[in-house]
């Protein structure tokens, strides 16, 4: 008996011990979250710098100290998971680019984004998977199997632009934000696609069969992920339109629609489906429908509150890269091939560059071909932008790395190890190096301009809207079809603003439908304070 006493004493000891290093190590992450925004912000005035940089930076530094202290045997305070990032962080950045998107802007540019993030993701994954075919089988690195190849070419395909996002602004490059920030969030949709679609596929032998099976598996995650995103988003308007919370509505209305979004994601998830897609499209609808039946409080909550996630989720993500770059587990087992693994990453780093440059640049051409007007065409300084801002790789492609390569976030083969480190050092290189360029290559080749703008809120733009052609007067001028094959974005827009108004806007609710009344879900008497180009508050009316 006491030594059945003794033994769950021992036991619950052990337990308290492991919640309280718990305890401690979110107490310190959580100073570091801090630390990363207040120095990101001080440091985000420089010309070089900026939070996603800095909060890498910290996080190195933090996992140099935390080496030393240990003696060596981590440099970590959490232990990193793809669940954490691809349940829990990545979800509301991915929402929030959905929601807070300039909708015209971005349906204007609708196929050129999918011709970049779609199109252009799948040939950079060509050429990234046969270069690491041809270069690294010579170098002899480990057993890696074809699967692992194309999962390569998966991983390094996924690019991180937010570095080149913090630094464009919406209002002076309407045309080249949308392009950056639309192609951004395809591409990771499509790589994570791909990406899924290699390991649920036995590519050792592969015939007409299987490559038919594989681009047909490949379009109909899209199609339904979209669908899926679409559908949550409509159910969220019709349920918040139906119902008044009356007391306590912000509450209310604000903790359903965060929960329907979370909710198409993990479906999304739970039936295999591209939950970037989902979520994403989810974002987009709420923003059209839902967030014009919510109460005046519970439009500038929903704004911020998702705002506020999906920095907080940013912030979190560079930091915890920046200490797990400095783990000696995946260090050891390379270190007697320093020169391999350097090489690998050099490759790697090779076939970004060339991987982006071989769509870029033809897809801008060809995008350029179907524009009439100049101001909707890509320049060259526009198409060297965007170049040089899918150049950067992070969270993504480290989460597919660790799912292809390690087995519960360890490994000790040799090849797995070389690929591990060498996405480490190709993410560190290219977010510091290409981050740090970014700033000042951009306002030399997009200088600001020194026109005022009246920026609009998004949230007040609609799905599809004409260039140079008023939202309201468009229904003037008949839609032929000579003009729709001219000018098939207008035609689309007269089609669908009829459609939206006589059946979409009945039924789920959004601008203009509802007669007013004050404090109910359907006004939509708030006013917006959005910061203008000068960061000065000004205060606009619907």
């Amino acid at each position: 008996m006491a030594l059945g006493l003794n033994t769950m004493l021992e036991k619950s000891e052990t337990l308290l011990g492991s919640d309280h290093a718990s305890v401690v190590s979110m107490n310190l992450f959580v100073a570091l979250l801090c630390a990363c925004i207040v120095l990101g912000h001080l440091l985000g005035k420089t010309r070089w710098m900026n939070e996603s940089i800095t909060a890498l930076i910290i996080g190195s530094c933090t996992g140099i100290v935390i080496l030393l202290i240990s003696g060596g045997k981590s440099s970590r305070i959490l232990v990193f998971s793809e669940d954490l990032f691809f349940i829990y962080l990545l979800p509301p950045i991915i929402f929030n680019a959905g929601f807070q998107v300039k909708k015209k802007h971005f349906f204007r540019n609708f196929m050129t984004i999918m011709l970049f993030g779609a199109i252009g993701t799948l040939i950079s994954f060509v050429i990234i998977s046969l270069g690491a075919i041809h270069f690294l089988e010579k170098m002899n690195i480990g057993d890696l199997t074809i699967s692992d190849y194309l999962a390569i070419g998966a991983i390094f395909s996924a690019t991180d632009s937010v570095c080149t996002l913090q630094v464009l602004k919406q209002e002076e490059t309407p045309l080249l934000y949308s392009l950056v920030f639309g192609e951004g969030v395809v591409n990771d949709a499509t790589s994570v696609v791909l990406f899924n679609a290699i390991q649920r596929f036995d590519l050792t032998h592969i015939n007409s069969a299987i490559a038919l099976e594989f681009a047909g598996n490949f379009f109909y995650l899209f199609i339904l992920s979209t669908a899926l995103g679409v559908a949550a988003g409509l159910l969220s308007a019709f349920v918040i339109k139906k119902l008044y919370f009356e007391s306590h509505a912000t509450n209310r209305e604000v903790a359903l629609m965060m929960l329907l979004a979370y909710l198409s994601y993990m479906l999304a998830e739970l039936f295999h489906l591209s939950s970037i897609l989902t979520v994403f499209f989810c974002g987009i609808v709420m923003s059209h429908y839902t967030w014009h039946n919510v109460t005046d409080k519970s439009k500038i909550t929903t704004r911020h509150t998702f705002a506020a996630l999906s920095f907080l989720a940013e912030i979190f993500i560079f930091l915890y890269v920046g200490m797990d770059a400095l783990d000696i587990e995946k260090w050891d087992v390379v270190r007697n091939s320093p020169g391999q693994s350097i090489g690998v990453s050099s490759i790697l780093l090779g076939l970004i560059l060339l991987g982006r440059a071989a769509f870029v640049f033809p897809l801008s051409f060809l995008s350029n071909l179907t524009k009439s007007s100049t101001d909707e065409r890509i320049d060259w300084k526009k198409q060297v932008t965007i170049w040089w801002a899918g150049l950067m790789r992070g969270a993504v492609s480290m989460a597919l790395a660790y799912n292809q390569f390690t087995t519960s976030g360890h490994t000790k083969l040799l090849g797995n190890a070389i690929m591990i480190t060498s996405t480490i050092s190709v993410v560190l290189f290219s977010t510091v190096v290409f981050g740090l360029l970014t700033k000042p290559l951009v306002k030399h080749l997009q200088p600001p301009s020194k026109r005022l703008t009246t920026p609009i809120s998004s949230f007040h733009e609609p799905l599809i809207s004409s260039q140079g052609q008023s939202e309201y007067n468009i229904d003037d001028h008949p839609i032929s079809l000579g003009m729709f094959w001219n000018t098939p974005s207008r035609a689309i827009h007269h089609y669908w603003r009829t459609f939206d108004d006589a059946v979409m806007r009945r039924i789920f609710g959004g601008r203009g439908v509802s007669e007013r009344v004050p404090g109910s879900p359907i006004d939509t008497s708030v006013r917006l304070w959005i910061e203008d180009v000068d960061n000065k508050e000004i205060h606009i009316e619907p």
